[in-house]
Formats: C-alpha cells, structure tokens, sequence
C-alpha cells in the first residue's frame, strides 16, 4: 500500500516515520521549507519508545504530485486544512482512502464536499508530541496510536488492507467499527481540556492547587451533552478518565492549544470549541461559550500583532 502522508510535523512525522522504519511505502508531502530541513537532517524522533533517526525520507511538495496514492494520512491542523486540500488533491485517485487524524468533526464534511464522502475514513491519533527549532519530533508520553475505520463501521476490505499496513509498525494500531462514537469521546475531552487550559492558562496540577478542579468537571459536562444530543452519549469510563485527568493534583499536563497560546501561535479554537458550541445549539453551555469567546479575543489579538 503506497500511503502519502501529508506533513512531517509532530503527527504525520512521527506516525510516518515509524512507518518507514517498518518498511512501508510512504512519503511524505511537505512545504519547502521543512522539505530543505529534512534533505539536510533527515527525520529523527526522540522518544521513550525508541528513537529514529532517517536520513534522507522521501518527500514530495505540491507542484511535484503527480500521481495516486492508496492511502492519505492527513494530520495538518485544522486551521491548514483548506490548503492541505488544494495541495493533495492530485493524490486522491477513484480508490483512494483518506484517513484524517483531526480532533472534532468539522473536517468530515470538508473532505467529503471536495472529494466525496466515500474516500472519507474516521480516524484520530492518541499522542502527545511536539516540533522543536531544529525540526526534531520529540514525543512527549508513552501512548501512541491511531484509530480508523468506515464511518457507518462496516468492516471492508479496503479496512483489511489498512489494518494490515499500519500493525506491527511500531505503534498501536486499532480498526474500529464505532469510529465515530470514539471521535466524539475524544472531542469531548480535547475541547474541555482546551477550554479550561487556554482560560486558566496553567498546568492541571496548577489550577487543581488553586481550587478550579469543580470548572474542569463543569467543561466535561457542557461537552458531554453536546454529544449526547447528537446520539453520541458519553460513557461512564470515558467521563471518569476526563475528570481524572483534569483534575489530578501534582500533574503537569497541559492541552496542545495552551502550548500553541503560549508560544503566540494560531490555534484550532474554531474547529474544536467553535464547531461543538455551534452544534450545541440552545443547550446550557456558560463556561464553554466564555472559553470559545476568550479564544476569539486571543486570535483576534494574534493577527492583528502579526500584521503589524
């Protein structure tokens, strides 16, 4: 299977070079700038798992894409997702699979108003991993896995063959035929998480120390019943595991979107608290809506400071 995974930042870098070092066919789609550093460096991941080092992996930007692949990984921001589209399109052949490692739901029905809904797999990641200067992925925990399947949960056979690909690759992988409903749980916990980091702007174990652990569980809540109106009801276990994490004391986890605030970066606010405040309709959602609102303040605030 001849998969192009499109960028080489933390996810598709990581997940892309685990993949080569097993031996699969990938390359990977690049800007020209990460495309000169990877010609000079080569791939390399600092990890608890391993660390790899690969000079020289095949890479391809835009105006070179010229052919059809079996498999897109898509693991662009959000924010990115409408130029990653103009920039893989000329991959997407009549069989080929995207599978999209975006947190929400939003990119779904972008992808399958440009390319149809059956190229359109559901996916996500569970990793926690980062780009430094020198365009080194350094992940960040122990867990690393990816999530795919047909959206309606029908077992295929181009599922099979995706299976077969990505196991044994030097991460968990793990077809599913409820995709969706485990999109959902982590949307959940990615869009409270985001939330109550990018408010309190402090490590988990910080804010638990000052007495906000009772807006953590609150965030969980306004979330989970978003999810429920749309058939996609929160589990014990997966509400247990959001609270833990969020309110555990001593711990330094912070969401990625407070990692992208405090670097002055830009942010998913709109496809992860945007997208689920929108489909949240009139239901009660008072933290969530100041959250979403402190964002817009924020990017606002960026662009008008990058303009300057």
């Amino acid at each position: 299977m001849r998969i192009l995974v499109v960028g080489a930042g933390a996810l598709g870098g990581y997940f892309g070079g685990r993949l080569l070092a097993a031996d699969r066919d990938v390359t990977f789609l690049v800007r020209p700038h990460r495309a000169a550093l990877l010609a000079q460096n080569g791939l390399e991941i600092i990890s608890l798992k391993g660390n790899l080092q690969i000079a020289d992996p095949p890479i391809v930007t835009a105006d070179k894409l010229a052919q059809h692949y079996d498999a897109v990984l898509l693991s662009c921001k959000a924010f990115d997702l409408t130029d990653a589209i103009r920039s893989f399109a000329p991959a997407v052949g009549p069989q080929t699979m995207i599978l999209p490692l975006l947190n929400g739901m939003l990119h779904l029905d972008i992808l399958a108003s440009h390319f149809g809904a059956e190229h359109v797999l559901g996916g996500l990641s569970k990793i926690s991993a980062t780009l430094d200067e020198a365009g080194r992925i350094h992940h960040l925990s122990t867990f690393h896995s990816i999530s795919f399947g047909e959206q309606d949960g029908a077992r295929t056979a181009r599922i099979e063959a995706l299976d077969s690909t990505l196991s044994a690759a030097g991460f968990d992988a793990h077809p599913s035929d409820k995709i969706l409903a485990e999109m959902w749980n982590k949307w959940v916990f990615i869009a409270a998480a985001a939330s109550l980091g990018s408010l309190m702007r402090a490590a988990v174990g910080d804010l638990v120390a000052a007495g906000a652990a009772s807006y953590a569980t609150a965030l969980l809540k306004e979330c989970a019943a978003i999810a429920a109106r749309h058939d996609f009801p929160q589990q014990a276990e997966s509400m247990r595991f959001g609270e833990n994490m969020l309110t555990e004391a001593g711990s330094t986890f912070k969401p990625s979107m407070l990692r992208d605030i405090e670097r002055g970066q830009r942010t998913e606010a709109h496809h992860i608290i945007g997208d689920l405040l929108r489909r949240g309709g009139d239901l009660p959602t008072p933290i969530l809506q100041i959250a979403d609102m402190h964002l817009r303040v924020y990017e606002t605030r960026r662009a008008r400071e990058a303009d300057a």
